[in-house]
């Protein structure tokens, strides 16, 4: 009964094949959140596939109905060692992002794994069926071998995550007692490099906002209007360079950070942002003086999404009756997110641009944990133990997870323990998990686990 053998036994797990025939069949459940007829689909996943694993484990499971978006319900299990056990609760998300088998290579389908040399294809291989595959099973492994957890274990599996989890703040608020623990672990989003075990502690916030003007109610010859009266596509271009310059650098000062802290700088001190097979790092875009990862992980960006003026498909000789732009502010912790329509409609007002509508749309709260954390420091050290390799600590994901439900509705520590990399292809065509990161993963959950009921920090 010892730390080598929970490894040993995560190993062969892989090894025999195991983990492939339980993640295939788990690819072949077509849980596409996005599909509001997806709930029998999503129902089968969790009766099939999720609940047997977690009965295994000794735990109690029930389905919880979403309470905003009926067919995305939540999987909520339990399993009790003790009171004076420290208590944990895993995240993972059963859903998946539209398949879209057109856009995939002729021989992939995106609910059939294949598994070409190290790449593992198939649709939630990396996000997220692939990632809670592995720390379920890790969970199984530490108890067959302890023959106890030497933790009390909470899970809550989200069957909406890839639609923004609505319900589960709702859920989180409902079922605060029964959810309370003393730490947050989940996998989801990507090493910062293939070959580099990562950890992050939270993630950006995100507020989705339009600016709009619409003037009149057709378009005006622009031979015979040009110059005298206003061209909403003029207006909306200018309120945006009002908030943004034209290298990406915030001109707002409440939508800039007010710093970044010592912590993070540390944290962040030699990171290197691999683009995979993604575009080239611009050096000169965004806040001057940061490194790229202090860009992407310490700092708020404003970004363009998209831009309509007049009928782009057929430009004509008038000037538009209306333009809209849609913006999105992903911003750290310390922006003061409560504020930000309040910044940006005083902006527009205050810079001449009164007429241009504002709507906020989609918003997520930013969260963060302390890279110094003494959990952080306990995490990063069993990692480097199994895996040899000092894990980078990220502050927060440049991206959005719905963190802000458990960081701040449970007011819990957070840390995530990604097992996928930057060119996995989530989210589009090709989505693929690396094998041997994926062995290695089941080899640190295993050990993380294993430490957790032996040598926690919460004793």
């Amino acid at each position: 009964m010892t730390r080598d053998a929970v490894i040993e036994a995560a190993t062969r797990y892989f090894d025999s094949g195991r983990f492939a025939a339980d993640l295939g069949r788990r690819v072949a459940h077509r849980t596409e959140s996005a599909n509001p007829e997806s709930l029998p689909l999503q129902l089968a996943y969790l009766d099939q596939e999720i609940v047997p694993q977690l009965r295994r484990l000794g735990c109690t499971t029930r389905i919880v109905d979403n309470p905003v978006q009926a067919w995305s319900p939540f999987l909520i299990a339990e399993r009790l060692e003790g009171p004076e056990r420290p208590t944990v609760l895993v995240y993972g998300h059963g859903d998946v992002v539209l398949g879209h088998p057109e856009l995939w290579r002729d021989d992939l389908d995106p609910f059939t794994m294949s598994i070409e040399g190290d790449r593992w294809y198939g649709r939630g291989t990396a996000d997220n069926k692939g990632q809670h595959t592995i720390n379920f099973a890790a969970l199984e492994e530490v108890l067959a071998v302890r023959g106890r957890l030497g933790f009390n274990l909470k899970i809550i599996l989200d069957t909406g995550e890839e639609t923004g989890s609505p319900g589960l703040e709702e859920i989180c608020a409902e079922l605060a007692e029964e959810l309370s623990a003393d730490l947050l672990i989940g996998s989801d989003g990507c090493r910062v490099a293939a070959d580099q075990p990562t950890l992050f502690l939270g993630s950006r916030g995100v507020i989705n906002f339009s600016l709009r003007l619409e003037p009149y109610a057709a378009g005006y010859h622009s031979g015979n209007w040009g110059g005298l009266i206003a061209n909403p596509g003029t207006r909306i271009a200018n309120a945006v360079a009002s908030l943004v310059d034209g290298n990406g650098v915030l001109l707002v000062e409440g939508l800039r950070p007010t710093d970044i802290p010592d912590s993070v700088r540390v944290a962040l001190d030699g990171v290197v942002v691999d683009p995979g097979d993604g575009p080239a790092i611009d050096p000169d875009w965004g806040e001057p003086g940061l490194t790229p990862a202090e860009r992407l992980y310490a700092w708020n960006t404003l970004e363009v999404l998209a831009y309509t003026s007049g009928s782009p498909e057929a430009p004509v000789n008038a000037i538009p009756p209306s333009a809209t732009a849609h913006c999105q502010l992903r911003f750290v912790v310390g922006t003061p997110e409560d504020d930000i329509e309040q910044i940006l409609r005083r902006h527009l007002d205050d810079h001449g641009f009164a007429d241009v509508a504002l709507a906020v749309g989609h918003r997520v709260r930013a969260t963060r944990l302390d890279p110094q954390h003494p959990l952080v420091d306990w995490a990063a050290a069993s990692l480097k133990q199994t895996t040899g390799i000092a894990p980078v600590r990220l502050p927060n994901l440049g991206g959005t997870l719905p963190n802000a439900a458990f960081a701040h509705t449970l007011g819990l520590p957070t840390i995530w323990v990604p097992h996928s990399y930057p060119a996995c292809g989530q989210h589009a065509a090709d989505e693929h998990l690396l094998g041997d990161l994926a062995r290695q993963a089941l080899q640190s959950m295993a050990g993380l686990f294993w430490d957790l009921g032996e040598r926690s920090p919460h004793r």
